[in-house]
């Protein structure tokens, strides 16, 4: 089920769902055992996502040993409806370098950018299924394959997560979907989101540390563009996603 209309209609200079209010919910949900990942496949619509959703999971697993690949569906280069061409194409450089910074500081190997539309993943869902498809199945079966939710709110956030659920049921990959826009939007016990499938990623603090290194590296989302161009990812959305931690739906 799509969350579309719901987080279209949470502005996010509104604050959204408070920090405090998931905190004081905080169900006992079961841990995502990290020890039991054999391989792992992080799937982003946008240079950042991997990191704000799935960072310290994927740090952590990496730390074991564990191959881990990272897939980022689009460049984020129309984070702003209203850049030039020339912008676009900078934004995309600046989101891509970011990306790269923050999987070396995660301890990740570099991840591969498909290029396709930002804004418009809905449109290459098929074709990104199947570029998933032949990359699972490549890494045998077992391979975790974590994904944004498909029903986190952000319409190329929906699209990916269904474009890897599609994929890893042509598989043997075991999905994850971590939601990033979902603590926004959404309230504690929502009968939109699936609590009955959720686990809390049990991330050591050091793995933790290095996630939040690595989200301060996405300066160009992090900060105003210019003129009437605030910042995507204001302080109260970082410092919320920091403290609620990772939380996948199985």
């Amino acid at each position: 089920m799509s969350n579309c209309a719901r987080f279209a209609d949470a502005p996010i200079a509104d604050g959204g769902t408070p920090t405090e209010e998931w905190l004081r919910w905080r169900p006992p949900l079961p841990p995502l055992r990290l020890d039991q990942c054999s391989g792992l496949v992080v799937v982003a619509p946008h240079p950042d996502d991997e990191t704000l959703g799935f960072g310290a999971a994927a740090s952590e697993i990496a730390a074991h040993g564990t191959d881990v690949h990272t897939v980022v569906a689009s460049d984020g280069d129309r984070a702003w409806p209203d850049l030039s061409t020339r912008e676009q194409a900078t934004l995309a450089e600046s989101r891509r370098g970011e990306s790269r910074c923050a999987a070396a500081l995660l301890g990740l190997s570099q991840p591969t950018f498909l290029g396709l539309p930002d804004g418009a993943l809905a449109s290459q869902e098929s074709r990104l299924a199947d570029l998933l498809t032949d990359l699972l199945r490549e890494r045998g079966a077992g391979t975790w394959c974590a994904a944004t939710w498909r029903g986190d709110g952000h319409p190329d956030h929906e699209a990916v997560g269904r474009a890897a659920a599609t994929a890893a049921s042509r598989t043997s990959a075991v999905l994850l979907e971590y939601p990033v826009w979902m603590w926004h939007w959404a309230r504690p016990g929502d009968v939109d989101v699936p609590w009955e499938r959720a686990a809390r990623v049990a991330a050591q603090p050091v793995a933790a540390r290095r996630k939040q290194r690595a989200v301060e590296l996405f300066r160009s989302q992090l900060e105003p563009h210019g003129v009437g161009r605030e910042a995507i990812l204001p302080p109260h959305v970082v410092t919320r996603l920091h403290r609620v931690g990772e939380v996948v739906f199985r």
